[in-house]
């Protein structure tokens, strides 16, 4: 790929209330699934880097968890990675969903980003193609009061509705660069342990009560390799809270955690490129979402 002399390259972060459509706007953008999405809220724990590949630039996306007014040490945590991700940010996307009235919650998002001067601040109004057209052109319009935005781009991910139009705005608004931040062929700097561990939380994710998704977390054990099977052997803990929460997951005579290694099966086989031996075992971590050592363990 020929290099424009005026190449841009730059971080830019979606923020928003969780279960604005952050995450699926990552995916759509990269062109692959580098994020898990859920319509559970606080699915994304982790800054994700996704990689956009363009002639003329390269935005490197920063996927992180929906701000929130935490009530565990979990939670403080999550926030407290999403406020260094966004100091060191070039551009911010607020996510505001067309089809919900801006509420306290998105007021409240988009006072915290006064907190990063440092950063250009675009309004991404989601979801489009849920809404009429008058109500997204009254959602603009209120989006357009909440501050002078550098741009403000309606959109649907899950549609592909402007993501060409969400793209070049960015990019416009990111630095110049003397060469590409990322290799040609990264989509992710995602490692193959943690993109397998969130593919099995995904999986575990669907279908449980409110309560259960704060208290799920996974760990790999191993990762074996069997050249001479074309396999690879997964072993994999999920860890929940309490011994209630383990028979949810595991379901009547096992069938749940069959079905969760099921799903989670089918998106991490396209990911090794072989077929794939997944062991889970549900494991009770007491209310680890409030314990530094278990969170430290846990990888939080």
């Amino acid at each position: 790929m020929t290099r424009e002399p005026d190449f841009r390259a730059g971080f830019v972060s979606f923020v928003g209330r969780p279960n604005v459509g952050k995450s699926t706007l990552t995916n759509a953008l990269v062109g692959e699934k580098v994020a898990i999405t859920s319509s559970k809220p606080q699915t994304t724990r982790r800054a994700i880097r996704g990689i956009v590949h363009q002639k003329d630039g390269q935005l490197i996306l920063v996927d992180t968890p929906g701000i929130h007014r935490p009530r565990t040490l979990l939670g403080e945590r999550l926030n407290s990675l999403v406020q260094s991700t966004l100091s060191g940010v070039d551009v911010v996307g607020l996510c505001i969903p067309a089809n919900e009235p801006i509420g306290p919650g998105d007021k409240f998002i988009n006072e915290q980003l006064d907190n990063f001067p440092r950063a250009k601040k675009v309004a991404i109004v989601t979801k489009i193609d849920m809404s009429s057209k008058t109500s997204v052109a009254n959602q603009l319009l209120a989006v357009s009061q909440l501050r002078d935005w550098e741009a403000i781009v309606p959109i649907s991910a899950t549609s592909r509705i402007q993501l060409d139009v969400l793209s070049s705005e960015l990019l416009r608004l990111l630095p110049l660069s003397d060469a590409p931040l990322y290799p040609a062929d990264a989509v992710t700097d995602e490692s193959l342990e943690s993109r397998i561990s969130e593919y099995i939380r995904e999986a575990a994710l669907e279908g449980v009560t409110d309560e259960l998704p704060h208290s799920i977390a996974v760990t790999i054990d191993d990762i074996i390799e069997r050249d001479d099977q074309e396999l690879v052997e997964i072993y994999a803990n999920l860890f929940v809270e309490r011994d209630s929460q383990k028979g949810i997951i595991i379901g009547k005579s096992g069938g749940r955690l069959k079905d969760v290694g099921m799903r989670a099966r089918k998106q991490i086989e396209p990911l090794v490129g072989k077929r794939v031996f997944l062991s889970l075992r549900v494991k009770v971590a007491k209310e680890w979402q409030r314990d530094p050592k278990q969170l430290g363990r846990l990888g939080f």
